[in-house]
């Protein structure tokens, strides 16, 4: 599923009439928010659902598969998801 395919879903399964333009415009502050929040090292939790929260890789020396050369590998922040409980039995069934 990507992002168009989400919209299409929630406009679809919407009660009332949304449109398409509008669930855009709320799924895209949901990610804005989301990310907002994981910028600042903060975590979104979303019950039954997942947590994103983000976490520092230390900086590495790594290999150059071609050459055979040592190289450094910056360090950077990730992130990281983890599966809530309903939506682990969820896939599980």
């Amino acid at each position: 599923m990507n992002k168009n395919d989400l919209i299409d879903f929630i406009a679809s399964k919407s009660k009332t009439d949304i449109s398409k333009t509008l669930v855009t415009e709320i799924v895209d502050l949901a990610f804005e928010g989301i990310e907002s929040e994981l910028k600042n090292g903060g975590e979104a939790r979303f019950v039954g659902f997942g947590t994103f929260k983000t976490t520092r890789r230390k900086a590495t020396t790594g290999r150059n598969p071609r050459t055979g050369e040592s190289i450094k590998i910056a360090a950077s922040n990730r992130v990281k998801f983890t599966a809530g409980k309903e939506l682990k039995a969820a896939v599980n069934k």
